[in-house]
């Protein structure tokens, strides 16, 4: 069996800062927010190990914030692996929601009890 499949998967909450910067660093204007979206679904795809990763309305302004061009430097960012309401599917999704914060100073990624 592969590790980190569905069936040895559990709920989980974790909180992270992604560094948009490196992503979007060397990318063409007009596809630097689109490709910040991405690299965040990308990320939590990776580190959660789900394919169903749904973004909140909050995440999706504050990228696009400053328009297309001028993506933010850092988001720190609260993941949280469901088990998926269907009846039928019996996978899990992630949710990615916006944490406000003054300073990225010091912050590491943690868990949530």
């Amino acid at each position: 069996m592969v590790k980190g499949t569905p069936t040895t998967l559990k709920a989980k909450t974790l909180e992270m800062t992604v560094h948009l910067h490196k992503y979007v660093h060397g990318r063409s204007f007009k596809k630097r927010a689109p490709h910040a979206i991405k690299a965040i679904r990308q990320l939590v795809t990776k580190t959660l190990k789900t394919q169903d990763v749904r973004l909140d309305t909050k995440v999706n302004q504050y990228v696009w914030s400053h328009g297309i061009r001028n993506v933010p430097v850092r988001i720190r960012v609260r993941c949280e692996r469901k088990p998926t309401e269907d009846e039928d599917n019996e996978g899990f999704f992630t949710l990615v929601k916006l944490v406000p914060v003054e300073s990225f100073a010091n912050l590491q990624s943690k868990k949530i009890e």
